[in-house]
């Protein structure tokens, strides 16, 4: 009888996650969160401004999803925040944080060729491009302002350079987000368990259990980072091997650090002292490696059982409204976590997720038809 009983719960399993896992049902789920956000946004107003970095996290996950709908409404609505921030970056010029939003506003004009869109943005990248970077990347004197010397820097910098030149032509941008990316590397990675730092207060840091301090969301931040800029980098690139090689590296270390439970938990050494799910460290990873998959970077057949639990585990972390639970509240280290916590970089991963989600699977059919077909 227990074996029947396990039988059934097993194939409902089964059945629920096939459901979960449709294209459909994917585009579906990304909708019904990107609409949750954008009301509570015009219902209850913007927590952090909108040049933020929290806000310009969340950009990322919009502007993906604005490129699988048949209309331009959510292109319009990014619009909105670029000429409500009159096209311009945060206020402290050189704090990667406030240029994350650059990576909206070059993609944007990717598609409109609007030369107002990036005035800013392009002048505040014309000035990093030419600056030593000398300093030490140690935690002291607000060297946050001049350096990138948190893991989560990865995420807001890098891509925002690398967009830049994409939208441009200009290499240069490019080439000075990969010198200033392997500098934090070569002081935040560390080799031996593949995995990065937040910063130099963690070195010596260790979990309840005795592991060093690993934060899913930092990691999350600095794999994500690391496929948006090898998404804008020709393959010719003299650093592009060296990423491909990180990325691979990180990727194989994540896929083996996820829980039962689909998430990779705050802390992904110590996972029990934190044992919720969580969805933007989650979100974050799972975009990279289906990005990965999605451009041959990785094999299907190794990761496709850690993205379909992953991404069961964001959807059933989505509230029958459309809000994102688990969402670990800002912070610099792994934190508990619950049901109704929310934010909206936490939204900008799960997009950046279920598209890349949504792009696999619309992949897979096409292939099964083909076969059908022949």
């Amino acid at each position: 009888m227990r074996k029947i009983l396990f039988l059934l719960l097993f194939s409902y399993t089964i059945s629920v996650q096939a459901q979960w896992l449709r294209a459909d049902s994917i585009f579906a789920r990304m909708k019904s969160v990107a609409d949750w956000q954008w009301k509570t946004l015009e219902k209850d107003g913007w927590k952090n401004p909108r040049k933020d970095w929290t806000s310009g996290a969340m950009y990322t996950g919009m502007m993906a999803f604005a490129g699988l709908n048949k209309t331009d409404v959510y292109y319009q609505k990014l619009i909105q925040v670029g000429e409500d921030n009159k096209w311009q970056i945060g206020r402290h010029r050189h704090f990667a944080d406030d240029y994350c939003v650059g990576q909206l506003y070059s993609q944007l004009y990717s598609i409109y060729k609007r030369p107002e869109y990036i005035a800013d943005f392009k002048s505040l990248a014309d000035s990093v491009v030419i600056l030593p970077h000398t300093e030490s990347l140690e935690w002291k004197k607000n060297i946050q302002l001049r350096e990138w010397a948190w893991c989560d820097a990865l995420f807001m910098g890098p891509p925002a350079l690398a967009y830049l030149s994409q939208a441009t032509g200009d290499m240069k941008y490019l080439d000075k987000a990969s010198e200033l990316w392997w500098k934090s590397t070569a002081y935040l990675y560390d080799k031996k368990e593949h995995l990065f730092y937040r910063d130099s207060r963690y070195f010596d840091k260790r979990e309840k259990n005795g592991t060093k301090v690993f934060w899913a969301r930092g990691n999350g931040w600095v794999i994500a980072g690391l496929v948006r800029v090898l998404a804008n980098m020709p393959q010719n690139h003299p650093d592009y091997k060296r990423f491909v090689k990180l990325y691979k590296d990180m990727s194989r270390r994540l896929a083996k650090l996820q829980q039962e439970d689909g998430t990779w938990h705050a802390s992904l050494l110590d996972p029990e002292s934190y044992p919720s799910k969580e969805t933007s460290g989650t979100g974050f990873i799972a975009y990279a490696i289906a990005w990965g998959v999605n451009n041959d970077l990785l094999p299907l057949t190794k990761y496709e059982s850690t993205l379909n639990k992953a991404w069961a585990a964001l959807s059933t972390s989505v509230h029958d409204d459309g809000k994102l639970g688990y969402v670990q509240a800002q912070g610099a280290a792994p934190d508990k976590v619950g049901y109704d916590d929310t934010d909206v970089y936490g939204v900008g991963a799960f997009l950046l997720a279920g598209t890349e989600l949504f792009k696999l699977k619309i992949s897979q059919g096409s292939r099964l038809r083909l076969k059908i077909d022949q």
